[in-house]
């Protein structure tokens, strides 16, 4: 899979395009959906859909349903998810997009903890632990 460009990289290049014409006839049209995206990830990975569920701690019936497009993803289920597929910042970014919710944001501490696991390799549940540890939502609801 080629590396995702950030949106600033984007903006760059679009302001410095002649006109808009000029930047959309190098853009690669992004129709993919998230189910798509997802076993594109899992695939790349050489993943199982089975240990991406265990490693994210979703429940395999909702995982599969998000994986088949039938049931729509949350924001911190699409993180656990990115966890659970070992996303790098750019992919999880990118799954976001495609789930339809926001992207991690650096200025928001949550995120900005969130941020800093996936970019040092923390796993899901070091990053919950991080987030407990520093007084904020984990992605796993405590029961």
């Amino acid at each position: 899979m080629a590396e995702e460009q950030l949106t600033d990289e984007l903006l760059e290049r679009l302001l410095a395009s002649a006109s808009p014409e000029a930047y959309l006839s190098t853009m690669e049209p992004e129709d993919r959906t998230l189910s798509e995206y997802l076993f594109s990830l899992l695939h790349d990975k050489g993943l199982s859909r089975s240990e991406v569920f265990e490693a994210a701690g979703i429940d395999r019936t909702h995982g599969y349903q998000v994986f088949e497009g039938t049931r729509k993803v949350g924001r911190d289920r699409a993180i656990m998810l990115a966890f659970g597929l070992r996303c790098t910042l750019r992919e999880t970014q990118h799954l976001l997009r495609f789930a339809g919710v926001a992207e991690l944001w650096c200025k928001v501490r949550r995120d900005a903890i969130i941020i800093y696991c996936i970019e040092h390799g923390f796993d899901r549940t070091e990053c919950d632990d991080t987030l407990y540890r520093m007084g904020e939502r984990t992605l796993l609801p405590e029961d």
